[in-house]
Formats: structure tokens, sequence, C-alpha cells
């Protein structure tokens, strides 16, 4: 997966992030082992800019909990997800993780670097679709937070 343009690189947990869409997307096109995936990224040269736990943790929570992470996202999709593209796909699922499992990272945060992730890796316009599904899962997952901050 090549990167569309490139900016300058953010913080360990973003790196974190678009290392695990990598290994999302290819775990999409060729399901190796688990683990040898893990260990092939984990060895990658410029892994020591990354948050490795963090990273292992979305991969995992991805893997672990696809089923769910799928259910909440199909009310939301207008298409089959075989039908969106691997990128998005993969951003959606670990933006879900997120925004399910990980309360103490702000919705707003997710949402943004899922549509930053989309706008490197994704479609020319998949941001915009990004956006839109996580806006309205997050509505949905984090209503609290969600309604506290458009007051």
């Amino acid at each position: 997966m090549e990167s569309r343009s490139e900016k300058p690189q953010g913080n360990a947990r973003s790196r974190a992030r678009r290392k695990a869409v990598q290994a999302l997307y290819q775990l999409h096109f060729n399901p190796v082992a688990f683990d040898r995936l893990l260990a092939q990224f984990l060895e990658e040269p410029d892994m020591g800019q990354v948050d490795p736990a963090y990273f292992r943790e979305l991969v995992e929570g991805v893997q672990d909990n696809r089923g769910e992470l799928d259910a909440a996202l199909e009310p939301l999709i207008t298409r089959r997800l075989v039908d969106v593209d691997p990128v998005e796909l993969a951003i959606l699922r670990m933006a879900t993780f997120e925004l399910r499992h990980r309360l103490e990272v702000p919705y707003r945060v997710v949402i943004n670097e899922a549509i930053e992730l989309a706008k490197r890796f994704g479609a020319e316009d998949g941001h915009k679709f990004v956006n839109g599904v996580l806006d309205k899962l997050a509505r949905e997952l984090r209503a609290p937070e969600a309604k506290a901050k458009r007051r």
C-alpha cells in the first residue's frame, strides 16, 4: 500500500495507527499467520518511531473483534462491507475498535486520525466516506461525549 502524499510524521500513536492500517490491509489480501504478520511489522526499521504496544493492540483488537466491529458498521453503510474499498474498510474497523474499546481516546481524535489515514492511503474522496460513517458511529457509541462537544 503506497501513500498518496508524504506529510510530516505525527506522534507515535498516529504512526501506530498508520502501521496498523497497513497490517490490516495486508491481512485482507494475504491472510498469513497473525503472529508472523506482527513479527514482520515489528521488525521494520521505522517501527522505532511507533508505539508498538498500541500497534499490536489495534491489529489484535480488530482481528479479535471483527464480527462485532462489522456489525456496528453495517447499518451505517449503504453497500455491503465486501464492496467497501479495502483501505477504507481497514480504517473504519480500526476506528470503530478505538471508539468502542479505547474510551480514553477522544472520539474527535479517532475520527480525525481516520480521516487523515483515508486522505493518505484511500481513494480520492474516501476520507469523506470515512468521516460520514464515523461521525454517525461516534454519535451512537459516544453519545454523551458527542453531545457535550456540540454544546
